[in-house]
Parts: structure tokens; C-alpha cells; sequence
């Protein structure tokens, strides 16, 4: 007869509780998905991550919002993680997110289940979001004042994660915190409003006022957090860069904080102006598109990875020292690039330009201003992590200058020959503005993205949504549906009008190799169904940065 022996290490590996790892976000609007529909991750997709029953979005209006140790606990059995819609809410950045870590950790033959939880609400300021809970204020605005409970819901979840692992003998560790908030505390003149009822503050300060409560927000929630599950030390928090004022600030937080980490901007993936909502309608431009999320998702799950797996000191990719050039007729900008060399890449991307006489205002996202804004006439690479902006003449002698990046302007299409009606759409009506030429060349990458913008330069600042573009009789055409006009102000024949992105952006990136595990599902829009993610890393907005002298 045999007899069998497990060895030691055998029967460690055995009884060893298998861990489940907390990924915690919160944030705003596009933390909670809003209008990112249709959703793209409609099933398990396989890689062994969860959600709780309730769905990624834990906290719900008028669902015990207030008072979360009231949810039932049967909402609170794990499930495969996957995006559920929810009215205007539709997919997150959770599948995109989770399932690149751990496909990247199984490459590696490491196991990882993670747990995603969100627990914010769109349109929501710092402090309406943290354990202040200032949205429960009565000075608060009638249409905000029914929320409150996120910070707590987000605690609570943590308790209900720790007793799901419990009964499934397994163990579970928060590991990550994720941030995905700032346009709301974005003040209209380009300062930082703290609260509904305050003053806005000046760029600068705002600036340090947002850093520091982002900071203080991080380390509250990360002792909070480990207070429940019995971990020590303090948690990382990962996050994007918004648009508007709080875009700095959250790199400022990440320079002085290094448990803060700046994956980057989101300005190259989809915008839900593609999206299709339940209303019919269809998403707001500063919204993202399911595949949108999903991809951006991708973004901060591999960085995720790189720092807290492999211990890389991130840093997106940014200016690090601008100079003017002796001839001062160009200065040349140096980056900390994470995946050298830096690209212009105006296929991907349609190149941004204003263009102006003899040159341009902005190129390739960049604006060069002194006393005036300088007129550009190109941005080339010089090196793997520099570039050089011409200018049309040199400086004089003592003329200062800065450099700014991150515009939404793509490309002169000329001047409007006709307008006329076009065909029903899915029973809307439609427009179509005739061009004097052909612009197909230009408009491609848009085309390839989805639904741009065009806006006159001249009258009556119309705007509106591309849905479609053909050529006839070797000239563009432009499809749109009336309801769109921004305003309701229509276009007018004779107008020359510019083509723009949803965002503010530029042209600017690395060579990230990396590749995506999910690709483009949503085919109704753009070209690119059926393609991957692409994982580069694209340069921070940024404004008024200084050029040494020569």
C-alpha cells in the first residue's frame, strides 16, 4: 500500500485563505458612469474580479443613501464584476480597471481577485464627498441637497466586504483607493469655488486649497478604511487629471504626497456625445463614452500595476524645463516621458491647431504668450523626451514668455456654401451644412473617433454635434440633427466654420507598448469596433509654464 505525505509548505498552501483586494473609488460623474451607455462589459468577462450584488455603484439615491448599514445584505453578495446600467449611469472605469491588473498579474502567474466598489454621485465638490458631508447643509442648493452618505457608504462597504470574505473563508484587504473628482469645485473664472456658498478663490490659491484638501482627504479615507479592515500603514489613491483649474491641483497633490499618484489625462478617449442614452437622447460632451470608461479603466489598471507591483515611480507624462533658444526664435521644452521617444501624433488624434495669419495660435496643443500670443509655424520631436515650437520671428531682446498645452480646436474646414435638409435619422430630422471643399483628409481622425464639433468663427458662436460626413461633388458634407444647436442658434451660408474636439487637448505622447486585454465594442460610432485600447500615455494639460532665458 502507498503511503502519501504532504509536505509542509504543501499544507500552508493548502489552508492559506485565498484574499480578495478592495479596489475603492469615489468621485463624480464620470466615477458613476453617467450617460456612459449602452454599456460594454454586459457579461463576466472571465478574469475572476467582483462586485457586490447592489453593482459597482454602492451608494443609490433614496436607497438608504444616509443610513447604508440599512442596505439588505443580500445586496451585498459578491458577484462577477460587470457594468450595469442604472437609469442615466451606465458603465464604469471597474472592468476596464480590474481586469487589466489581474490579466497582467496572471501573465506574471499571480493570482488576483479584486473587489471594486463606487460610492459617489456626479456633480458632487470634495467636501460633499468626504466625511464633512457638506451636501447635507441647508445652505445648499435645493436641486443638490438630496444627497449625503457617500463617505459613509464607502466605509460601510468595507464592513460588508469583510464579512462576505468571512463567510466565504477567504480574506479581504483594501488595497487601492481611486479619485475621480475636481470639475466640481472648478470656479468660472478659473479659480477654485470650495463650496456652494463661498467665493471663489483666485487661481493660486484655489490651487493650494484643493491640493491640500485632496491630500488630507486621503489620508482620512485611507485610516478610516484600515481602521475596519485591521491593516496598517496608509493607502495609495490613484487619479486622473480633470479638466479645469483641479487638473493642477491634483498634480500638485501627487508632487507632495507620495502616496498620490497621477496616472494622467483622459482628453483621448471617447466622449459620450457617442452615447446613446434611455432618454434619446444623447450624452454631454464632458461625459465618457462606455468604451470610453472601459479604456480609460485599462489606463489606471496598468499603472496601478507598475506602481504598487513592480514598484516604478510613476509619473505621467509632463514638461520638466522649457527654454528659449538663443536665436529666440523657438523654445525647446523638455519632459519626463514614462515610455520614451515622445510622438506628435496627428493620426490618432487630429492635429490641434487655431490657425491665425502667418502661423498658428496653438499647434499640436501648445500656446506660447508674452505680451501677445505668439504666432507658431511647427512643433517637432528634437530627441526621445524633447521638442521644439518655432515661432514666426524671434523675441525681442527682452520679452519674456510662457508655454501653455490643451486646446479643443482641430482644423479649419473654410466657409458654408449651402445648407438644406437632410434625411430622417432614427426618426430625428437632420441637417447638412455644404462646405466649399473637400476636408475629408483633415476630418479623418475625427470621423474614426465618433461625433466632433463644429462652430462658426464669425456672428453667432453656433455649435454643434458631426453625426455623419460623405463627399459629393468632391466637397464635405456635414450631418447634424437641428435639436443639437447649441442655443438653437442656427448656421449661416458664408460662415467659415472649425472643427473640435469634446476636450481640450493635444498632440502630444509616449510609446507605451502596453496592450489592452479589452478592444472597441461599440460600433455605432467612429471606425475603431474591433480594435485595442491603445495604453499610451498622452502629456498633462497644463498652463502658463515658465521658459528660462537662453
Amino acid at each position: 500500500m502507498k503511503r502519501f505525505v504532504l509536505l509542509p509548505f504543501l499544507i500552508t498552501q493548502a489552508l492559506a485563505e485565498p484574499t480578495i483586494s478592495g479596489i475603492w473609488m469615489m468621485g463624480q460623474s464620470l466615477c458613476d458612469g453617467s450617460e456612459s451607455l449602452p454599456v460594454v462589459s454586459t457579461k463576466d468577462t472571465g478574469f475572476g474580479n467582483l462586485m457586490f450584488q447592489r453593482s459597482v455603484r454602492t451608494w443609490l439615491p433614496k436607497d438608504n443613501s444616509s443610513a447604508p448599514e440599512k442596505r439588505p445584505d443580500d445586496q451585498f453578495v459578491l458577484v462577477p464584476l460587470k457594468a450595469t446600467a442604472n437609469g442615466g449611469l451606465g458603465e464604469t472605469v471597474a472592468n476596464g480597471m480590474a481586469d487589466h491588473w489581474a490579466s497582467v498579474l496572471k501573465v506574471e502567474k499571480k493570482a488576483a481577485k479584486f473587489l471594486v466598489a463606487c460610492a459617489g454621485q456626479g456633480g458632487r465638490q470634495i467636501q460633499e464627498l468626504s466625511s464633512a458631508d457638506l451636501s447635507t447643509d441647508q445652505r445648499t442648493p435645493e436641486a443638490k441637497k438630496h444627497g449625503g452618505g457617500y463617505y459613509k457608504t464607502s466605509l460601510d462597504d468595507a464592513r460588508r466586504a469583510m464579512a462576505q470574505a468571512k463567510a466565504m473563508s477567504a480574506k479581504f484587504e483594501m488595497r487601492v483607493l481611486y479619485w475621480m473628482q475636481g470639475e466640481g469645485n472648478g470656479g468660472p473664472t478659473g479659480g477654485i469655488v470650495p463650496t456652494r456658498w463661498d467665493a471663489e478663490l483666485p487661481r493660486k490659491d484655489g490651487l493650494a486649497w484643493y491640493r491640500d484638501q485632496l491630500i488630507a482627504y486621503r489620508k482620512q479615507w485611507s485610516a478610516d478604511l484600515y481602521a475596519i479592515t485591521g491593516q496598517k500603514g496608509e493607502l495609495p489613491i490613484f487619479t486622473y487629471q480633470t479638466l479645469g483649474p483641479a487638473g493642477e491641483a491634483q498634480m500638485m497633490a501627487a508632487d507632495a504626497d507620495a502616496s498620490i499618484h497621477l496616472v494622467g489625462p483622459h482628453y483621448a478617449v471617447a466622449s459620450a456625445i457617442n452615447s446613446r442614452t434611455t432618454l434619446g437622447r444623447y450624452g454631454d460632451p464632458i461625459h465618457l463614452s462606455a468604451d470610453g470608461e472601459r479604456w480609460w479603466g485599462e489606463q489606471v489598471g496598468k499603472v496601478m500595476h507598475r506602481v504598487l507591483d513592480e514598484g516604478e515611480d510613476w509619473q505621467p507624462l509632463r514638461p520638466r524645463r522649457a527654454k528659449l533658444e538663443a536665436s529666440r526664435d523657438g523654445v525647446v521644452i523638455e519632459f519626463t516621458v514614462p515610455r520614451p521617444p515622445l510622438v506628435i501624433d496627428t493620426t490618432f488624434l487630429a492635429r490641434e491647431e487655431s490657425a491665425i495669419d502667418g502661423g498658428f495660435s496653438s499647434l499640436a496643443g501648445f500656446r506660447v504668450h508674452g505680451s501677445r500670443v505668439i504666432t507658431l509655424t511647427k512643433v517637432e520631436i528634437i530627441s526621445p523626451t524633447s521638442l521644439r515650437i518655432r515661432f514666426d520671428k524671434a523675441l525681442p531682446a527682452d520679452e519674456k514668455c510662457r508655454v501653455s498645452y490643451g486646446y479643443p480646436f482641430a482644423s479649419a474646414l473654410g466657409s458654408i456654401a449651402a445648407i438644406r435638409k437632410g434625411p430622417e435619422t432614427d426618426g430625428q430630422a437632420t441637417e447638412e451644412l455644404v462646405l466649399t471643399k473637400s476636408a475629408s483628409k483633415e476630418l479623418k481622425p475625427l470621423t474614426d473617433e465618433g461625433a466632433f464639433f463644429v462652430t462658426n468663427t464669425s456672428g453667432t458662436n453656433s455649435r454643434v454635434a458631426i453625426r455623419q460626413v460623405h463627399e459629393e461633388s468632391g466637397v464635405t458634407v456635414l450631418r447634424y440633427e437641428p435639436r443639437e444647436l447649441r442655443n438653437g442658434t442656427p448656421f449661416a451660408v458664408g460662415q467659415s466654420i472649425v472643427a473640435m474636439r469634446s476636450f481640450s487637448y493635444g498632440n502630444v505622447r509616449d510609446s507605451d507598448p502596453e496592450r489592452s486585454v479589452h478592444t472597441f465594442a461599440d460600433a455605432a460610432y467612429g471606425t475603431r469596433a474591433g480594435q485595442s485600447y491603445p495604453l499610451w500615455n498622452w502629456c498633462v494639460l497644463f498652463s502658463d509654464f515658465d521658459v528660462e532665458a537662453p
